[in-house]
């Protein structure tokens, strides 16, 4: 499929670019998207839960009572679940919710996500741009230019570039990324992909291997 270039004006610089169909016309799984998706967010926890067993809390371990005679139930010490101030029983504990997938997958589930986006007409191509200083009123003007400023967006670069995103930073609604740190879950979280026209070539390579 060919897309039109635009410039950070939002105005068409009369040249087009080829988005192949291997990367951007594919069937999506969605299996494979769910799991991708899962696998962020769960990566994303932090598994910091606990609360102390009666082995943690502070206090006595004198037996509080006799063992028999007293008409009701056994008891060991203050630090009892059963009783106020004590341990709890089989508590939360740290845990580590991250899993793996298999490249293939995770590959498989992008390509899901860009041809997602492509089909529903989402997809935006600009020429590379840059910043002489770091301005989120640049960043805010770029996105007014393309119509898209009231929508949740992400930027995709070719490379890493410290004024562009540090200018995008503090809005809300916009997210910038390098073509090799492509996320499903962050592609489809976004109601419009900006992709920068030296960023097709990376994400092309990354994604067709």
């Amino acid at each position: 499929m060919k897309v039109s270039v635009l410039d950070i004006q939002g105005k068409d610089t009369g040249r087009k670019v080829e988005l192949s169909d291997a990367v951007y016309g594919i069937e999506p799984n969605n299996h494979a998207v769910y799991l991708d998706v899962k696998q962020f967010l769960a990566n994303k926890r932090q598994g910091t839960h606990k609360s102390k067993e009666r082995a943690e809390i502070s206090g006595s371990t004198r037996k509080i009572k006799k063992q028999k005679g007293t008409g009701t139930a056994r008891a060991g010490s203050i630090k009892s679940p059963l009783f106020k101030g004590g341990g709890r029983v089989f508590g939360p504990r740290p845990k580590d919710y991250s899993f793996k997938l298999n490249k293939n997958l995770k590959r498989l589930a992008r390509k899901s996500a860009l041809s997602i986006q492509a089909k529903e007409n989402n997809i935006i191509v600009v020429e590379d741009f840059n910043f002489e200083t770091p301005k989120t009123k640049n960043y805010t003007a770029v996105l007014q230019a393309l119509g898209i400023e009231n929508k949740k967006s992400i930027l995709v670069l070719a490379e890493s570039n410290n004024n562009v995103y540090l200018s995008s930073r503090n809005l809300k609604s916009a997210k910038t990324i390098t073509s090799s740190g492509l996320s499903t879950y962050e592609l489809l979280n976004a109601n419009k992909v900006i992709l920068s026209e030296g960023s097709l070539e990376g994400i092309e390579s990354n994604l067709s291997k």
